[in-house]
């Protein structure tokens, strides 16, 4: 019987660590994804400003569609389009991007 409570345990610590280990890897896999596609759309909306075509604080990506920087972006986590409400902001030489649901 003592046998089988170790074997049991070590069981259960071998499913915790395997499990935790999976879930910090995809989270942090995620994570790059996102901060991949927001640093593209970023890029595009400092050309856009660069040339010109964008101008104030806000720029959506509607407008980066509709001016030729962007094609229908998706999030790579939940595979949906970004709603095309959704905004780049300048603000003092920083660009955030702002997701609208």
């Amino acid at each position: 019987m003592n046998k089988k409570w170790i074997l049991a345990t070590i069981l259960i610590i071998l499913f915790l660590i395997s499990s935790i280990t999976t879930y910090k890897i995809i989270k942090n896999h995620n994570d790059h994804l996102l901060e991949v596609s927001e640093k593209y759309i970023i890029e595009q909306a400092k050309k856009c400003f660069n040339e010109k075509k964008c101008s104030g604080v806000l720029v959506t990506l509607d407008n980066l569609y509709q001016n030729g920087y962007l094609i229908n972006q998706v999030n790579p986590v939940t595979k949906k389009i970004y709603n095309p409400a959704s905004y780049i902001e300048k603000e003092e030489g920083l660009y955030t991007f702002v997701v609208k649901d």
